[in-house]
């Protein structure tokens, strides 16, 4: 099975992290090409329905942060943390579980 050697993993952290703080933020404000279809077919509202739990960081925006750049910036360096972490914890845990078989 496939190994990622330890620096190889800290490259892709580093990677994604300068990703989501320094490009992210120059992404376009426009809908993308499902929203823009279901806005121009006349069902985009029949879609809008309120969720369970709210997003923590909803249209990609850090709350309390007026600078949308900026907010875009620390919400893509908190969720590529969040994913990295909980995919690490995961793999550990599915490796531990492979190591007691």
């Amino acid at each position: 099975m496939f190994a990622m050697a330890k620096k190889e993993v800290i490259f892709g952290l580093i990677l994604a992290l300068f990703l989501a703080v320094f490009i992210s933020p120059f992404a376009s404000q426009l809908p993308g090409g499902l929203e823009k279809t279901a806005r121009n077919e006349g069902f985009l509202e029949k879609a809008a329905v309120q969720p369970l739990l709210p997003a923590p960081l909803s249209n990609y925006l850090w709350p309390g942060i007026k600078n949308k750049k900026m907010s875009s910036s620390i919400a893509g360096l908190g969720g590529t943390l969040v994913v990295f972490i909980f995919g690490s914890l995961l793999a550990l845990a599915l490796k531990n579980k492979k190591i007691r078989k």
